[in-house]
């Protein structure tokens, strides 16, 4: 069970009139990289030698491992955010990313919505809050709201 924020703009806030298939009960974040060990190496090579870029990649890691602050973050999110690599999304979330990457998708009982584009994340600059509040923002927008926990 996670915890809801402390503080925040109101992330962890689940409207009371809003119908339960509007609330978002996972995030997913798909990586602009394959998961497979040629795959993270090709990116990763890629990346410093400034041949390829993944905003999301910039935001939950850092040059090898994920970001201890991200971790730490996750564990303040009113529901669960996984992550995944192109060549391992499911498919829904395949369908809601229209093949463009990376992305974060928000999971609710009606399906997937693109929250998320790689443009947005790039606004983002590698800053996990950037990152939340950017959700937060988009979510309101697609009048989505968070799943009680």
């Amino acid at each position: 069970m996670r915890a809801a924020p402390t503080s925040g703009r109101g992330i962890g806030k689940a409207g009371a009139m809003t119908a339960p298939d509007r609330r978002i009960t996972r995030l997913i974040g798909v990586y602009d990289a394959d998961h497979t060990l040629r795959g993270e190496l090709a990116y990763w090579i890629g990346a410093r030698l400034g041949r390829r870029h993944c905003s999301l990649c910039e935001i939950t890691h850092g040059s090898i491992r994920v970001r201890p602050e991200w971790k730490a973050r996750l564990a303040d999110l009113p529901t669960p955010f996984d992550t995944y690599h192109r060549d391992d999304q499911p498919d829904a979330v395949r369908a809601a990313a229209n093949a463009t990457y990376p992305v974060v998708v928000a999971e609710h009982a009606d399906g997937h919505k693109l929250l998320l584009t790689a443009a947005d994340l790039h606004e983002c600059d590698g800053s996990i809050d950037r990152l939340i509040e950017a959700v937060e923002r988009r979510a309101v927008e697609l009048d989505l709201v968070w799943a009680s926990t």
